[in-house]
């Protein structure tokens, strides 16, 4: 069996299984206290300041992983120890995970950074065309009429742009293009709109197929009156996840009721939470 020795002093052998050395200037309690349980884990260089932020159901054999990565080489360099946080389940540790890294901004974590400014499409039931907004003037867990979230306006019309190419849609109705009035738009006149700008497709029938190709971007509202708790247990950590209008608010604390912080909707919480809540697939405890 082949081994070579890597300039951080691991030692790489072709089975995986077998045991390994560990970079000699990580340290090695911080290692070995690593419980292969759920949670979050933090590497952190000689200041303190992390330097990249996980999670895993198993915390020790996904940091044990990024070890044996060639390609984490320039982090694995400049860390000193590695901390952990065990949470209650898979559900407690994403949402850590988006929340830490949103507070730390660390500089090997490329996703679920801040975003300044969210972008939707609004399209009310007597709009023809959808209204770009943003989450500082419209209500993003409150509405029924949403469509798509981008986290800049640029991205919002490029994905718009492809969509109407896809489906044959009218630029120009959608405001894409402008054109004189009694002429048609650039995609009908080389066959790739039907003619809602020139008369050619009701404009009520073009609404109609806008729906269908939004309907996968749709948004879904926050589906309860108020703010909710995930229960989740793990190994006797029992832990309850707050969570308000699709915004994460933290773990509940034990004892008192402490009245809590309303949410602002959050895209990565969002995409956390939106299927397993929508599909009934977790304990919840209204608060």
């Amino acid at each position: 069996m082949r081994t070579h020795v890597n300039s951080l002093g691991l030692l790489v052998r072709s089975d995986p299984a077998l045991p390994f050395s560990y970079p000699s200037h990580i340290d090695r309690a911080s290692l070995d206290a690593l419980p292969s349980l759920p949670g979050i884990y933090i590497f952190r260089d000689a200041a303190g300041v992390p330097l990249y932020i996980g999670k895993s159901v198993n915390i020790r054999s996904r940091v044990f992983s990024h070890l044996r990565t060639p390609e984490e080489m320039a982090m694995l360099a400049r860390t000193t120890h590695i901390e952990f946080e065990r949470t209650g389940g898979e559900i407690g540790a994403l949402l850590r995970e988006a929340q830490l890294i949103k507070q730390w901004q660390p500089v090997f974590n490329k996703k679920l950074r801040r975003t300044r400014q969210m972008c939707g499409y609004l399209l009310p039931a007597d709009a023809m065309a959808p209204q770009l907004v943003s989450d500082r003037e419209h209500d993003f867990a409150a509405s029924d009429h949403l469509f798509g979230l981008f986290r800049a306006r640029q991205a919002a019309l490029e994905a718009l742009r492809d969509l109407v190419q896809c489906h044959g849609l009218c630029p120009a109705l959608l405001g894409l293009e402008k054109i004189a009035r009694g002429r048609p738009c650039f995609a009908h006149q080389i066959g790739h709109c039907r003619g809602a700008c020139a008369g050619a497709e009701p404009h009520d029938v073009h609404r109609l197929r806008l729906l269908d190709a939004l309907a996968t971007w749709q948004v879904a509202r926050w589906p309860y009156d108020g703010p909710i708790g995930i229960v989740e247990e793990s190994d006797g950590l029992r832990q309850v996840q707050l969570v308000d209008r699709w915004c994460y608010l933290g773990v509940k604390p034990k004892g008192r009721r402490r009245k809590l912080p309303s949410g602002k909707f959050d895209i990565d919480v969002y995409q956390i939470l939106r299927k397993p809540l929508l599909a009934g697939g977790l304990v919840i405890e209204l608060q």
